[in-house]
């Protein structure tokens, strides 16, 4: 597997990872139990999870009414996709 290949492995499975993590929030949020502080949300989709965070938020109905959120989602795409473009060109 070249290099290329890896990264973009490690990015989709980073991804997964977020939109686990946002589903995990939820369910606490369902529950009332204690919520992964919404700082620690906001830099994982910073941080090229945008994609995760975006789609976690639109399957579990999750802070998809904070503007902030969706700023951030955006922002995080945007990184992961400038991120790709260099990797793959």
């Amino acid at each position: 597997m070249k290099l290329d290949e890896k990264i973009s492995l490690v990015l989709l499975i980073w991804n997964v990872m977020v939109f686990l993590i946002y589903g995990i929030d939820k369910s606490k949020a369902r529950r009332r139990a204690w919520r992964i502080p919404e700082k620690f949300l906001l830099i994982l989709a910073f941080t090229f999870g945008g994609f995760g965070a975006w789609l976690a938020g639109i399957i579990f109905h999750h802070k998809t009414r904070k503007w902030y959120f969706k700023t951030v989602w955006f922002l995080g795409m945007v990184s992961t996709l400038v991120a790709l473009y260099f990797i793959w060109r």
